[in-house]
């Protein structure tokens, strides 16, 4: 209830409705007395003070004491504004905006806060507030800690004095110097791995004993790993994914944060989205690498200490570090439906599926997408440039021969695939390939060696052109000579050192490439999630033939080169 204090007979007939403004910022919040931190309601400002910053008590225990000691006029406390946990570089505090409301509604003409620096710390907003809307409103001003301000009683201290813009620039450089500060140690947490958002990504909980370390939230880490199987493996589209979790009457990673975790979690678009998935929302589960234990941050930032707009940062300046904890989804996994996000896969009209061959049929000629459609009883792929433009050829496949056919090379490529592994045992148990590595490095010091002299014969012959012992042309003519065997020796160190780095890894028949192919050994259909792993690209010909551009070729391609290498010994490299 307004405490309201009757004017005596002395008092001036001036009526101050009062707005006591206290605000706490984050920085504040950590200074404060540990036990009280663990009471208080985050960001929630409540009536019982027990609930609130122990320093918001104190600022209003001194805001009051003052009314009532140095009032002597009416006056009316309206009401009590609290920003608790809010920096002061801007004015879009949340009561800061409900107590100029009130003071553009006639209900205010008199704030009081402890210091500048609670209302401000921002100069410009200082003096923008003090020089321009506060006298232009005819609101009075008091700042009762040091600077003492009260733009009643002394109003020539803000408008012609300079303590006080002074005091204002200390606070705006304090915060500036703040910001860095803290700008720096996020840094530095986000290059160690750390986590420092304020709500774990949805699947993970902030580790009670570890703020800076996730831990799996088996509440929901379920769904999770079905909106990747059902992206991946049954081929649904992001939106058929969002409409599924909507029937299953699972909420959304929003709602899941403030109504069931019950945090303090507060989106603009959670009041409009009522607790529903959404294509987007699925597409940003499906392409956070956190989910596959890579902890993944700074990918927006606010423009400054001032502007707290955020924009998004270029993927290449991201803080992305590897395996901090616990993964969800399997790389292999993840990184298929990354292949599959970049793929045209919409879905037909009324289908929640995306077709078994979307996003991977090419023309062998234009290399345009082909495009399905129904001749009677049966589906054909043709190529659309064809249909729409007139020009390139025919080009069709009616789907079952398609689905036939790449089913049959699918098995070819498994038992090729299935004979390297046995060839790969026997080079593996070969003596001879563990001295390979061995030959190679001595073969590199060696041609290193020949390089190094070489380019030290290039600066002798550059002194000899400048002494004068050797003609300008025959400078140039040694040099050419020099310089084509060196690129030559470059030439072939590179290779070697090729060499070695493919002997170190070695080739397994346990590799991922490899056990990829064969684990599907004994396939005798097609599904999407087979397709995904297994097939890059396939092209179709004029003839009808197919080109089918298999996943992991390079890897194939090395595993080959490593069996030619090591069947007929030792390449030399010369």
């Amino acid at each position: 209830m307004p405490r309201v204090r009757k004017a005596t007979l002395e008092s001036k007939s001036v009526v101050w409705n009062i707005a006591l403004y206290i605000r706490l910022s984050k920085e504040d919040w950590r200074d404060d007395d540990r036990a009280d931190n663990q009471k208080r309601a985050r960001g929630r400002l409540a009536d019982n003070t027990t609930d609130v910053s122990r320093s918001i008590v104190e600022q209003r225990k001194m805001l009051e004491e003052y009314v009532e000691t140095h009032f002597q006029e009416e006056y009316t406390v309206v009401d009590v504004y609290m920003d608790d946990g809010l920096t002061g570089t801007d004015d879009s505090r949340d009561s800061f905006q409900r107590m100029m409301e009130d003071v553009e509604g006639g209900k205010v003409n008199c704030i009081i806060v402890k210091t500048l620096s609670r209302a401000f710390r921002n100069y410009a907003d200082q003096g923008r507030y003090l020089e321009q809307i506060f006298p232009r409103k005819g609101v009075r001003f008091i700042s009762i800690s040091n600077p003492f301000v009260d733009s009643y009683e002394n109003p020539d201290a803000i408008q012609n004095g300079m303590e006080i813009p002074i005091n204002g620039l200390m606070n705006d450089r304090y915060a500036a110097k703040t910001s860095a500060d803290v700008r720096r140690t996020f840094d530095a947490k986000r290059r160690r791995g750390e986590f420092i958002g304020a709500f774990a990504p949805y699947g993970y909980h902030k580790d009670p004993d570890n703020k800076g370390h996730l831990i799996i939230d088996d509440e929901v880490a379920d769904v999770v790993r079905n909106i990747f199987l059902w992206f991946v493996n049954d081929g649904l589209s992001k939106a058929s994914i969002a409409k599924k979790l909507n029937g299953l009457g699972i909420c959304c990673p929003s709602t899941y944060k403030a109504h069931v975790q019950r945090l303090n979690y507060k989106n603009p678009s959670l009041a409009k989205s009522d607790g529903l998935w959404s294509g987007s929302i699925v597409l940003g589960v499906l392409t956070n690498e956190v989910y596959i234990g890579n902890m993944v941050q700074g990918r927006s930032r606010i423009i400054s200490y001032k502007v707290h707009t955020q924009r998004r940062v270029p993927q290449d300046e991201w803080y992305i570090v590897p395996n901090t904890h616990d993964a969800i989804i399997d790389k292999e996994t993840f990184d298929k439906a990354q292949l599959l996000h970049s793929r045209d896969t919409r879905t037909a009209p009324n289908k929640r599926t995306v077709y078994l061959f979307s996003g991977f049929l090419r023309c062998a000629d234009c290399k345009r997408s082909l495009r399905r459609r129904m001749c009677k009883d049966y589906v054909y792929y043709h190529c659309r440039t064809k249909v729409d433009k007139g020009y390139c050829t025919d080009h069709a496949i009616r789907e079952d021969k398609l689905i036939q056919a790449v089913l049959s090379a699918i098995q070819v490529q498994i038992a090729t695939v299935e004979s390297l592994t046995d060839i790969l045992d026997e080079i593996n148990q070969n003596p001879a390939v563990k001295t390979s590595s061995t030959r190679l490095n001595s073969l590199l010091a060696t041609r290193e060696e020949e390089l190094h002299k070489m380019l030290t014969a290039i600066d002798s012959l550059y002194l000899d052109w400048k002494s004068g012992e050797i003609s300008k042309d025959d400078y140039h003519r040694m040099k050419g000579n020099f310089d084509e065997k060196c690129n030559r020796l470059k030439e072939a160190i590179e290779a070697i050192k090729g060499e070695i780095n493919n002997m170190s890894n070695g080739v397994n028949a346990d590799d991922a490439y490899l056990t990829a192919f064969t684990k599907h050994k004994n396939i005798t259909s097609l599904d999407r999630g087979i397709v995904t792993q297994l097939i890059d690209t396939i092209y179709l010909h004029e003839d009808g033939k197919l080109t089918i551009k298999f996943a992991f070729a390079d890897e194939l391609k090395r595993v080959a080169d490593f069996i030619e290498n090591n069947r007929q010994g030792l390449t030399v490299i010369a």
